[in-house]
């Protein structure tokens, strides 16, 4: 119970502190203004922030503790691929538990090239994870760019719908779009495993001239062989 109301404690904070900041400007605010305004002490503030940076992300390092224990569990024989999907979809559904949160962050960090800044740092810590997991455990005879590829792919797609639901006010499905996105990755990853042995098959008549140009077909195929 004590963890739990530390941690609203936080999140009281952070909350209290982007409206102030969406109100009166980053700049204007300071964080005896936010510890005011959430009625805690500045210790308390310094307690579960390093700065006034990090205000405005109170569920990052959660969040990638998340995903950390998602690529650590047993995989079941899944590909690594599914894992890492697995993975962002939970992280997905951590963001959407608070969604006013991401709605007030996206604001801010289209404001404040400083929190801007600090998103793109703490995006790279979680684009570092996913990657080190898939070098680790694709195939080792896979390409040495995949494990950077797919991880960067799959990241994208991620961000792709989390901003289309903070660009639209929290109206739009981010977690069925990202669904509908890592299927896609998986069609195109099973296209490619299906092209090192190509195949083409046709339904024809029966006749003379379609057998005259099966054989002819044949022995092109010999002569390439």
């Amino acid at each position: 119970m004590a963890v739990d109301r530390a941690l609203e404690t936080k999140y009281r904070i952070a909350e209290t502190a982007m409206a102030l900041f969406l109100a009166q400007g980053y700049e204007s605010v300071t964080v005896e203004a936010v510890a005011d305004a959430a009625q805690v002490s500045r210790r308390t503030v310094f307690r579960h922030f390093d700065g006034k940076d990090e205000l405005a992300f109170p569920d990052h390092s959660a969040r990638l503790d998340l995903l950390a224990h998602h690529l650590v569990k047993p995989t079941d024989g899944r590909p690594a691929v599914d894992v890492v999907i697995a993975a962002t979809e939970a992280v997905m559904l951590d963001f959407l538990s608070r969604p006013e949160l991401v709605l007030r962050r996206y604001k801010l960090t289209r404001l404040v090239p400083e929190l801007r800044s600090r998103e793109v740092l703490e995006h790279e810590r979680y684009l570092a994870l996913t990657t080190a997991y898939l070098r680790e455990h694709l195939p080792a005879d896979s390409p040495s760019f995949l494990p950077v590829a797919l991880a960067a792919l799959i990241d994208a797609i991620h961000r792709s719908a989390l901003g289309d639901f903070a660009r639209n006010d929290g109206t739009v499905d981010a977690y069925a779009e990202l669904k509908e996105g890592m299927e896609w990755i998986r069609r195109i990853l099973a296209a490619d495993q299906g092209e090192d042995n190509p195949l083409l098959l046709a339904v024809l008549p029966d006749t003379a001239a379609v057998r005259r140009s099966l054989a002819a077909l044949r022995e092109q195929a010999h002569e390439l062989l």
